[in-house]
């Protein structure tokens, strides 16, 4: 049962964040859900409750590649970023979704400042 317990505690971890993370439409939401095998991202706007952009490890020309994980998530990164840019937007909160601020979502992280995302 150590799965649930690990679950419960990434979930409280997560409701701590969205309790002092919301984005607004001046300053959207960057939400990050990592799951085993992908990292999906996107930009949401709390006020309206719409999703703006969004990118995925998924997608076609990104899982093309044979790469690590961790290199498919600075793709994903950039690729949100040049969607955000599109779409207007500049500056963004991060949110990270109970996950640790290491690897995959730092990577992505990294890959959206790169891109030109201000957090």
């Amino acid at each position: 049962m150590a799965n649930t317990k690990k679950i419960n505690n990434k979930n409280k971890i997560k409701r701590r964040i969205r309790g002092r993370v919301s984005g607004t439409t001046v300053r959207p939401r960057l939400s990050v859900f990592r799951s085993n095998a992908e990292i999906y991202a996107q930009i949401i706007d709390d006020s309206n409750g719409t999703t703006l952009c969004a990118a995925s490890s998924r997608e076609a020309s990104i899982s093309a590649n044979k790469s690590t994980k961790v290199e498919k998530a600075s793709v994903v990164g950039k690729t949100i970023a040049a969607r955000a840019l599109e779409a207007g937007i500049k500056a963004v909160v991060f949110d990270r979704g109970g996950n640790l601020y290491h690897g995959r979502v730092k990577s992505l992280a990294e890959g959206a400042r790169e891109g030109g995302l201000e957090f």
